[in-house]
């Protein structure tokens, strides 16, 4: 019982620390952007910050992340509370929001890229020491790809639905802004519920593997290289 517990406890550290990272650089990207664009809002709350104190969702970062760690799928995911942005307040507000929404999956491909080149540093700790860094640098690579690429759908709320609105036409722009109140729920329905609808009819239509997992599966294989570990495929 003990030897499991403590088998546990090293699993859920490995994936906690690259998480907890990920979500709140995220979010603090967003915010510092926000700021540097005109819009102080973020940094008169606290939230142009590293402390994840000030970025933890309860649901977001503590609960879903702990039932995905003990559920059987093969990843963990999470996010935090979003970063207020007053987009009046920005200098150029159109062109300035695609920045301020693409800045928290950059930060989520920079965490990638550093955690690929931490990995280099495995051969200088014991052999214990450097598996557990190893572990925690793939899972963030993980976490930070599954982050950028899913907050990068093209739906309000996520970031790429706020990237599109930007770019897009106004009148096209306009019909996007005004499904955003659904856009969780089309979220859930499409990427969770029509697979298991889908099964259940005896076809496949799982949109997150199509549009998430499978971009990610060959986005990591370069990050593993670039980190001095030759592994083809998924992770």
């Amino acid at each position: 019982m003990v030897g499991e517990l403590e088998n546990y406890i090293y699993v859920a550290s490995t994936w906690a620390l690259p998480l907890l990272l990920a979500i709140t650089l995220h979010e603090a990207a967003h915010g510092f952007a926000a700021y540097r664009l005109g819009d102080d809002t973020a940094k008169r709350r606290g939230r142009v910050t590293l402390n994840p104190l000030r970025h933890i969702d309860p649901v977001g970062t503590i609960l879903l992340p702990a039932v995905l760690i003990i559920s059987p799928l093969p990843f963990v995911f999470g996010y935090a509370k979003p970063v207020p942005v007053a987009m009046h307040r920005l200098h150029r507000p159109r062109r300035d929001m695609v920045l301020v929404a693409a800045a928290g999956p950059a930060a989520n491909l920079l965490i990638a890229l550093i955690s690929a080149l931490l990995l280099r540093m495995a051969p200088l700790f014991s052999d214990a020491g450097a598996e557990w860094l190893v572990l925690n640098c793939t899972h963030s690579i993980l976490i930070n790809l599954l982050l950028a690429v899913f907050n990068m759908l093209p739906l309000p709320p996520l970031d790429g639905g706020r990237v599109a609105v930007g770019l897009l036409p106004m009148p096209l722009a306009g019909a996007l802004i005004r499904i955003e109140r659904y856009g969780l729920l089309i979220l859930v329905a499409a990427l969770f519920l029509l697979p298991y609808l889908s099964r259940e009819l005896g076809f496949e239509a799982n949109l997150f593997d199509w549009l998430v997992w499978e971009p990610v599966v060959q986005m990591v294989p370069f990050f593993l290289e670039l980190g001095g570990l030759a592994i083809r495929g998924a992770p």
